[in-house]
C-alpha cells in the first residue's frame, strides 16, 4: 500500500457545507455534451521491449501503447493482490478459487524479503512461505501471476520488507555493491523457486514488479538502479513479458524498459489528519493524469510527468480493495466506497484493473521480531502485529464480504467485454467538475471505438453525500451521427455508479443503448444470452434498431416502436422473465435483467456439462466438478440455477427442489444445527490507560501522529477468559468468534501466544477459529482489551466513536458469540 497517492489534508468547513447543500438533487440544465466524433485510430506501438512472451503452445502476450493482447486479441486483465506468506498454505487453494469465482484472472503477490531471509543466509521457503507451491496452485486453476519481488516492497511490513541485517549493508535502494550483492543472492533464490513456472515455460507468471514507490535520483539511483535490478532479475532466470514499477510519487520509470502501474485508495490512513478527509480524487475521472484526476492537485500531476508520458497502457496494480487501519487513523470503508472506483478508472482509460488487497491476511511468525510496520522501527505508521485484513473483499479468514460481490459484477463485465473496451479511446465531457469537491456537475466519461462504446457514470463519493441528478441525459457526438442517451430523461440516484453500452452488437441485433449495465454473456445454443444488471432507481430500457423482421417473443415485456427504434422494457427481473428477440434470419438472442442484488449474488460456473449461472445469498466458490455454498449462522442454503439442469444435482446434505419453481431450477439444502457454548469471564479489570505517545515527524508529514502502545502498557488491559465447550468444527466451513467491543487495541491469545490482534474501529471483530483449532476443536482463549483514552488523537468514523460521557476512557466487551459457518457441496449427477 502506498503512503503518498495524494489526498489533501483535512476537510474544511466550506467543503462540508457544500456537501450538505448538494445532498438532495440537481436538475439538469440540458444534456451532458461529449464529443467522440474523432475517427478511431489503431493503437500505435509501444517502445517497451517485452521479455520472453511466447508460451510453448505458441500463444503470444503482447502490448501496444494502449492495451495488452493475448493471442493477438485485446485483453483487460482483472488482477487481485494475495500475499501468500500472510495466509496459511492449507487455505491457499480455496482462496484462489474464490478469487476466480469473482472473475479475477491475475493473482499479484509480494515476495516479502524479511519473511524469507530474516536471518542472513538462512532462507525459508516452506509452509506459508512456499512461493513455488503457491504459484503452482494458481497455474493449476488457470490463473496468471504477477510476482512483485521488490527488493523493497513496503506492504506495511517491517522495514518495508527488508530484513534487519540488510540495514547494515551500505546504501540501500541504490547500486551500492554490498546492497546489490545481497539483492543478487535474494533474486537468485526467487529464480530457483520459480524455475519452470514462467510464461515461456508454460507456467502462469507473466510479470515481475521491480521495486515499489521508488523516486530517488541520486548517485547510484534513478534509471541506473532500476535497470540494474532488471538485469539481476533476468540473470536469476526471471525472464517474463512484463517488468513493472509503481508510477506514482514522482516514480523513476526508465522508458522502454519497464511499465508503470498506478493506483488509488478510498482513504489515506497514513495521513496525519484525525478528521474526515475532503472528497477523494479517486471518485473523479482522471482525464489529465494517470496519477490524479484533481485539478486541485497540479503539483502531483506535474511530478507524475515521467510516468504519464510512458507510451504503455494505463494499468493499475493498487486500486484499494479496502484499506488498512493504522493506529492513528482508522477509517471504515463501505463496499460502495471501493466498487465506485472501478467505473471511474475504467472510464479514465484503465486497461488493467488491480485491487490491493483482494485477499486479507496476517503476518507470519517471525524468528527474531514481529514483522509489521511500526514507528518504533522508523516507519511512518503503526499497524497491528498480526492482522492484515485490509477490509478486503476476502477477509483475513476468507470471509466473502459485500464488496466481493460488487466488484464481481464489474469483473464479469471485463471478462466478457474487455476485448471490446480495450481499444476504445477516452472522451471527456465539455464541462467537467473543477475539483473532487465540485458536486455541481455529473461525473461522466465515454470510451468509444468509432460509433460503438460505453458510458461511465459515478455519483458516489466516500463520506460526502452526492446529489441526485434529475432529468439526466447524455448527448454523444459520434462519427457521422449523434446519440442521445437515454431518449427520455432519467434521474440518477445519489451513490449510483454504472456502465451503459451503446451501439453494440448483441449477436445479430444492434443495441442502440441500454440504461442497464452489461453483466455477462452466456454461450448457449442460440445467438447468446446477455445478462444485464439494472441500476436501482433508473428505468431499464433496451433500445434496438427496428430493422425489418425483428420480433419480440416475451409475454409481458413492454415494446414501443417509434422513429426506427424498438424500445423494450422487461416485465421484471430474474431468470423467469427473459426478453427473447428474433431477427428475420431466425437467429434469436435472450436478454435477462437482474436487479442489483440478484446480480451481486449470481456466479458463473461450468456445471452439468455447460456454462450456467448460480444465484445464492451464501458464500460461493467452485471447482470444475462441484460448487460449494457456505451459510453464516444458519444450517440452510438455497440456490437458483440457470439454465435449468437436466436432472436434480446431488448435495453433501439433504437437497430439496423448490416445488414452487420450474423444474430443476431452485433448490434448498439443510444440515443439522450445531451448538457451541461460550463462557466469558473477567480475569483482570482494566487499569487506567497512559497518555498516547506521539511519533516522529517526516518531511512529507511534518506533524507526528499517535503511536501504538508499548508492551508495557498492555499490563493495564482488561483481560477475559473465553471458554468454548468441546465440539467438532471439522465439518463446518469455519467457526467464527464475533467480538463486539469498544476500546483501543484488542488481542486474542492462546497459551501465551498471540493469535490475532485488532485496532478498534467500530466494526465487529471476526476471527475464524479453524486456523487455531487443535484436532478440530477449540477450548480456551484469552482476550485482552486496552482502554481507549478520550483524549487520544486518533481518527474514528464519527458513528463508531465511543460515548465517553463523563469517563476519561472506554473499554467494554459488549458481546462475544460463536457463529458456525455451515458448508454445502453440490455436484451434478452423471
Amino acid at each position: 500500500m502506498s503512503k503518498s497517492i495524494p489526498i489533501k489534508p483535512a476537510c474544511t468547513l466550506l467543503c462540508v457545507l457544500a456537501s450538505l447543500l448538494c445532498a438532495h438533487s440537481i436538475s439538469a440544465q440540458g444534456p451532458v455534451e461529449i464529443d467522440a466524433s474523432s475517427a478511431a485510430s489503431p493503437a500505435g506501438p509501444s517502445t517497451y521491449r517485452l521479455g520472453s512472451a511466447t508460451s510453448p503452445d505458441g500463444t503470444v502476450i503482447g502490448m501496444n501503447r494502449s492495451f495488452i493482447t493475448v493471442g493477438g486479441k485485446p485483453w483487460i486483465p482483472v488482477m487481485g493482490e494475495f500475499h501468500y506468506s500472510r495466509v496459511p498454505a492449507n487455505e491457499w487453494e480455496e482462496e484462489i478459487l474464490k478469487m476466480k469465482a469473482a472473475g479475477v484472472q491475475v493473482v499479484a503477490t509480494y515476495v516479502i524479503w524479511i519473511h524469507h531471509e530474516e536471518v542472513e543466509g538462512k532462507f525459508n521457503w516452506s509452509g506459508s512461505r512456499d512461493l513455488r507451491r503457491f504459484v503452482e496452485l494458481c497455474g493449476q486453476h488457470k490463473m496468471f501471476v504477477m510476482v512483485r519481488v521488490g527488493p523493497w516492497t513496503h506492504g506495511e511490513s517491517r522495514n518495508g520488507g527488508f530484513p534487519d541485517w540488510l540495514l547494515k549493508k551500505g546504501e540501500l535502494r541504490s547500486s551500492d555493491p554490498p546492497y546489490m550483492s545481497s539483492v543478487s543472492r535474494y533474486f537468485m533464490e526467487i529464480g530457483a523457486q520459480l524455475r519452470g513456472l514462467l510464461w515461456k515455460d508454460g507456467g502462469p507468471i507473466i510479470g515481475i514488479q521491480l521495486e515499489n514507490e521508488f523516486a530517488s535520483r541520486g548517485k547510484g539511483q534513478g534509471d541506473a538502479y532500476i535497470l540494474a535490478l532488471k538485469k539481476l532479475a533476468i540473470d536469476s532466470g526471471l525472464d517474463v513479458p512484463f517488468y513493472t514499477v509503481t508510477g506514482w510519487d514522482n516514480a523513476v520509470v526508465p522508458r522502454g524498459q519497464v511499465v508503470p502501474v498506478f493506483g488509488g485508495y478510498p482513504d489515506a490512513p497514513w495521513d496525519a489528519s484525525i478528521e474526515r478527509l475532503p472528497p477523494n480524487e479517486v471518485y473523479q475521472f482522471r482525464f489529465a493524469s494517470r496519477v490524479s484526476g484533481s485539478m486541485e492537485m497540479m503539483g502531483a500531476t506535474k511530478r507524475a510527468t515521467e510516468a504519464d508520458n510512458s507510451d504503455t497502457p494505463f494499468i493499475t496494480a493498487e486500486m484499494g480493495g479496502g484499506i488498512e487501519d493504522t493506529y492513528h487513523r482508522r477509517p471504515v470503508v463501505s463496499a460502495d466506497d471501493v466498487a465506485a472506483m472501478m467505473p471511474v478508472m475504467l472510464g479514465s482509460g484503465v486497461n488493467m484493473y488491480g485491487s490491493y488487497m483482494f485477499q486479507g491476511g496476517e503476518n507470519p511468525e517471525g524468528e527474531r521480531t514481529t514483522l509489521q510496520e511500526s514507528q518504533d522501527t522508523g516507519y511512518p505508521n503503526d499497524v497491528p502485529i498480526k492482522s492484515y485484513d485490509f477490509q478486503a473483499p476476502l477477509g483475513q479468514f476468507g470471509q466473502e464480504r459485500e464488496v466481493f460481490r460488487k466488484l464481481k459484477v464489474f469483473d464479469y463485465f471485463l471478462n466478457d467485454f474487455g476485448n471490446e473496451l480495450a481499444p476504445m479511446q477516452v472522451h471527456a465531457p465539455a464541462l467537467q467538475p473543477s475539483s473532487p469537491s465540485d458536486f455541481n456537475l455529473p461525473r461522466v466519461s465515454v470510451r468509444s471505438n468509432g460509433s460503438q462504446g460505453f458510458v461511465f457514470i459515478n455519483n458516489h463519493v466516500r463520506g460526502h453525500p452526492m446529489p441526485a441528478r434529475k432529468g439526466f441525459q447524455l448527448h454523444i457526438k459520434l462519427p457521422g451521427r449523434s446519440l442521445l442517451i437515454p431518449g427520455q430523461p432519467v434521474d440518477i440516484p445519489s451513490d449510483a455508479y454504472f456502465i451503459w453500452p451503446f451501439n453494440m452488437n448483441l449477436g445479430p441485433a444492434l443495441l442502440r443503448y441500454s440504461t442497464a449495465q452489461l453483466f455477462c454473456r452466456l454461450k448457449d445454443d442460440s445467438a447468446g444470452t446477455w445478462v444485464f444488471e439494472t441500476v436501482s432507481g433508473v428505468r431499464s430500457d433496451f433500445v434496438f434498431d427496428d430493422v425489418p423482421g425483428l420480433t419480440v417473443e416475451s409475454p409481458g415485456a413492454q415494446a414501443v416502436r417509434r422513429g426506427g427504434l424498438l424500445t423494450l422494457t422487461a416485465a421484471g427481473t430474474g431468470f423467469t422473465a427473459p426478453i427473447k428477440i428474433r431477427t428475420a434470419s431466425g437467429a434469436a438472442i435472450k436478454i435477462i435483467s437482474l436487479s442489483q442484488t440478484q446480480a451481486e449474488n449470481t456466479w458463473r460456473v461450468n456445471f452439468g456439462g455447460r456454462e450456467r449461472l448460480i444465484t445464492t445469498t451464501s458464500d460461493f466458490f467452485a471447482t470444475p466438478n462441484k460448487f460449494v455454498l457456505r451459510s453464516m449462522g444458519g444450517p440452510k442454503a438455497a440456490f437458483e440455477v440457470y439454465p435449468a439442469l437436466d436432472q436434480d444435482p446431488s448435495g453433501s446434505t439433504a437437497l430439496s427442489p423448490d416445488p414452487s419453481a420450474p423444474r430443476h431450477t431452485r433448490y434448498t439444502l439443510e444440515t443439522p444445527e450445531v451448538h457451541f457454548a461460550l463462557e466469558a469471564k473477567v480475569t483482570r479489570p482494566a487499569g487506567e490507560a497512559e497518555p498516547v505517545r506521539i511519533g516522529p515527524a517526516f518531511s512529507w508529514r511534518p506533524n507526528g501522529v499517535a503511536q501504538a502502545p508499548s508492551e508495557e502498557m498492555f499490563k493495564r488491559a482488561e483481560e477475559w477468559q473465553l471458554s468454548i465447550s468441546p465440539g467438532s468444527i471439522t465439518n463446518l466451513g469455519n467457526l467464527f468468534l464475533r467480538i463486539e467491543y469498544s476500546g483501543d487495541v484488542a488481542r486474542l491469545s492462546q497459551d501465551g501466544r498471540l493469535l490475532v490482534d485488532d485496532f478498534y474501529n467500530g466494526r465487529p471483530w471476526e476471527i475464524g477459529l479453524n486456523r487455531f483449532s487443535s484436532q478440530g476443536s477449540v477450548s480456551t482463549l484469552s482476550l485482552s482489551i486496552l482502554p481507549l483514552r478520550k483524549d487520544a488523537p486518533i481518527y474514528l468514523e464519527p458513528e463508531y466513536r465511543p460515548d465517553f460521557a463523563e469517563q476519561t476512557q472506554a473499554v467494554d466487551l459488549k458481546s462475544a458469540t460463536l457463529v458456525p459457518q455451515y458448508q454445502f457441496v453440490v455436484t451434478p449427477k452423471p
